[in-house]
């Protein structure tokens, strides 16, 4: 595997923001997710849950809810605000405002023609959707409180809406309220506080469902207006409610981390009266759950905790597969550590903020897992705030240390960073060519000669930078019918290459010298989570979010022998079932053999000189395998040599004094970040 002296860097305090708000869209399989800063992300589920796109948040919007209709996304905030989102170019499309203060929650009919808007001043606002906006149509009986949550019948013409201390169910063509439900204040000391009814599920029987802040799941009947069912789940909030797909089944997520199921179920066997059940408890949050979406064979949810939990339904998946398996996403599957090789710098994204940090100096020489002595501490040497109220998209550090740049959805900065003797300077370029006016993704050359740029429709703008000023080049075309963001960008370090890979799958090869396009590699289903140019053989090294790896030969245009053999041999199965993505992919100089790739749990050597693991060989850590006598050594010596000795990884990367850099979150360090959750479970309790 070879001796790396290591850096271990645990000074970037990165701090994910806390989950607002999740739709799913069964049509697309794929799920949305807002966050507290106003940022959107979506997962595609149907490719092993991959965060493919990410939209930045904004100082002024604060997402409460989300909204699928068909391939679209809409949410409503607290700034009164409906917003439509682009997903090919990443930004919100246009905003409408409500006019009726902060709205509360978004729902759409099933027919994905009217849209309904809950507000403060008790007002629920339609708005009919059109090709490319949403029209307001009209109000429908207005309120003494503000509306909480909406729900649409299925066929449409009913909705119900959660308020304080009541649910009112509206006919949707006339506008009048039908049914006024009223709903039970708390016992005791509660009974005084007003309830709110955070959530309510109208199912196609005319069964309505709420949850409610004095901890009840309650069951009513929708023609009659009458209470069936009260369930007490929790002494706190239930604060969101989610039905299947086919409405046999019900969850329902509180203040306390929980997750409860409810089923529609026979309370005896045999018998055709069915009712709703309580099943199951999941713990899989220590702080509220805020949002839920009840797939057919999961339970999702996530809240202030920060995680995003997809929990199957054993009931649902078979047993013992990758697919029965527990995911909980904590950290985004992208980069935000940008690593300058040459110069041994370190740049942090943060939503308001970029760090650069200048790497420490150890001193003498160890074993392997020795702790060297410090002889130059990690320092800081720029904090450097963002301009306006869009949050940082993407940034960059140019390999020699000397250029930073970074974008939000409406500009691109880029900075001059001149260092002399202990003093450090930092100039803004005020001109940029007109054409680099918003960017998804950034990059440098290997000499710092050139900024590329990903723009819309999978296009590639290229600016020369000199000590003065930078200046447009050109902009390299895709194949036409390209039209997904660019989400991975790497320029080979002989200069003469630049890959992308966009979020429909497709990665493009560019020739830098002759300005255009070189090749496109044959598109594979699963989308590419990580990208590399060998810096000898020209090969590009491809990960996918379905784990697999392909080697594509530049020169020849064809994939490469080892590539193939590895295809048909077959990845392991240990491999194949880790549920992070390969995030960062780079090369060891000193032997061609080796590709060096990690994602969050381990970091892994590929020596492709070796043959590739037996089916039925284990892949030890490599710490462990040094613990096993000789001949079981050698045995179990083959390609993937991992390390798993640190955890919660941001980055690995390899400086040019061969010397590995491993940036570290440890995920105890976001917990402790967290502010105190209301109920703290203890032993036998």
């Amino acid at each position: 595997m070879g001796e790396f002296k290591v850096h271990r860097v645990r000074f970037f305090d990165y701090m994910p923001s806390a989950i607002r708000a999740i739709a799913f869209s069964s049509r697309s399989e794929r799920l949305a997710v807002a966050r507290a800063d106003g940022a959107v992300e979506i997962f595609n589920f149907a490719d092993n849950y991959f965060q493919e796109k990410v939209i930045p948040g904004q100082d002024s919007r604060a997402v409460e809810a989300l909204c699928w209709v068909n391939q679209r996304l809409f949410s409503a905030g607290l700034n009164g605000e409906i917003t439509e989102y682009d997903l090919e170019n990443l930004r919100p499309k246009y905003t409408v405002v409500a006019y009726g203060g902060p709205t509360w929650t978004i729902s759409s009919n099933n027919q994905g023609t009217m849209l309904a808007v809950g507000c403060e001043d008790g007002t629920v606002k339609m708005f009919e959707i059109l090709e490319e906006r949403i029209q307001f149509q009209r109000n429908l009986d207005r309120q003494k409180g503000r509306i909480i949550s909406l729900s649409w019948h299925p066929s449409g013409t009913l909705i119900a809406a959660g308020m304080m201390d009541m649910i009112r169910i509206f006919d949707a063509e006339t506008g009048h309220a039908t049914h006024r439900l009223l709903v039970e204040r708390g016992v005791g000391s509660s009974k005084s506080k007003e309830v709110v009814v955070w959530s309510v599920a109208f199912l196609s029987d005319h069964t309505i469902i709420s949850g409610d802040s004095a901890g009840k799941v309650q069951i009513w009947d929708g023609f009659t207006g009458t209470l069936i069912r009260t369930h007490l789940v929790t002494k706190w909030d239930v604060l969101a409610l989610s039905v299947s797909p086919d409405e046999s089944s019900l969850i329902a997520g509180t203040s306390e981390g929980t997750v409860i199921q409810f089923q529609f179920l026979s309370s005896t066997v045999g018998q055709q009266d069915k009712e709703w059940v309580r099943t199951r408890t999941f713990k899989n949050h220590s702080h509220d759950v805020r949002a839920l979406a009840h797939t057919e064979t999961a339970v999702v949810s996530g809240g202030m905790d920060t995680q995003l939990v997809v929990r199957p339904l054993l009931d649902k998946v078979e047993k013992n597969t990758q697919e029965s398996s527990l995911r909980k996403i904590a950290f985004p599957h992208r980069s935000l550590v940008c690593c300058a090789k040459k110069a041994g710098l370190l740049l942090f994204q943060f939503p308001e903020h970029l760090e650069l940090w200048r790497l420490g100096e150890s001193e003498g020489h160890g074993k392997p897992g020795d702790s060297l002595p410090v002889k130059r501490k990690p320092e800081k040497l720029i904090h450097l705030k963002r301009k306006g109220e869009d949050h940082i998209c993407c940034s960059a550090l140019s390999p020699c240390g000397g250029w930073i740049a970074y974008t939000t959805v409406s500009s691109v900065r880029l900075y001059r960073v001149q260092y002399s003797n202990n003093n450090i300077s930092i100039t803004k370029v005020s001109k940029l060519p007109k054409d680099l006016r918003s960017a998804q993704q950034l990059c440098f050359s290997s000499d710092s000669s050139k900024l590329f740029a990903s723009s819309s429709q999978s296009s590639v703008i290229v600016v020369a930078l000199s000590q003065t000023d930078c200046k447009y080049l050109h902009t390299l075309k895709p194949k036409p019918g390209s039209r997904q963001p660019v989400h991975l960008l790497f320029a080979s370090d002989d200069g003469k290459w630049l890959a992308t890979a966009n979020t429909g799958c497709e990665i493009h090869v560019y020739n830098l010298d002759k300005h255009k396009l070189h090749c496109t590699v044959p598109v594979y289903s699963s989308c590419p989570t990580a990208i590399a140019i060998h810096p000898v053989t020209s090969n590009l090294v491809v990960v996918h979010a379905d784990q697999q790896i392909f080697e594509y030969s530049l020169v020849k245009k064809e994939y490469t022998e080892w590539s193939r053999k590895l295809q048909k041999r077959g990845l392991h199965s240990l491999w194949l079932e880790r549920d992070t993505p390969v995030t960062h992919i780079t090369f060891n100089p000193r032997d061609p053999a080796h590709i060096i790739l990690h994602d969050m749990f381990m970091f892994c050597i590929i020596d492709q000189s070796l043959p590739l693991p037996e089916a039925k060989t284990l892949l030890y850590n490599q710490m462990t395998l040094k613990s096993v006598p000789e001949p079981e050594r050698i045995r179990h010596s083959h390609a993937f040599k991992i390390c798993k000795n640190f955890q919660h990884l941001m980055c690995v990367s390899l400086l040019e004094d061969h010397s590995l850099v491993v940036v570290e979150r440890p995920l105890l360090d976001i917990m402790s970040q967290l502010p105190a959750p209301v109920r703290q479970k203890k032993f036998a309790t």
